[in-house]
């Protein structure tokens, strides 16, 4: 087992980690924790895939490099926005998880109160 071999192992099971976590915790922030691990892993796979083709002798390719560094600020910054968007969902309804919100537990009441 070369070592491209051993990394695209390490990244497949970084990215069956990531959807096992995805699917099985309701909370937000682990989805969002989830989510960045797959990331890793196919960032992971990518610079494998880079890795094998320059240790068979073809000539440096900048591009998967150049995708894998654009990659990551994009992710990081996509990660930055969504636990930004969590916290103000705290803020707002003291509460980060959305699963048991009743729609008519938010029903507008002013209509059904006399006016002074």
């Amino acid at each position: 087992m070369n070592t491209a071999t051993l990394f695209g192992l390490c990244a497949s099971m970084l990215i069956g980690l990531g959807l096992y976590g995805l699917l099985t915790h309701p909370h937000p922030l682990r989805k969002i924790l989830a989510l960045n691990v797959i990331g890793s892993g196919i960032f992971l796979l990518f610079g494998a895939i880079a890795f094998r083709g320059a240790a068979a002798g073809m000539n440096a390719d900048p591009v998967p490099q150049a995708l894998l560094i654009t990659g990551i600020v994009v992710a990081f910054s996509a990660s930055a926005l969504a636990v930004a968007l969590l916290l103000r969902l705290f803020e707002v309804t003291g509460d980060v998880s959305l699963a048991n919100e009743d729609p008519a537990a938010h029903k507008d009441t002013s209509k059904d109160r006399p006016h002074d």
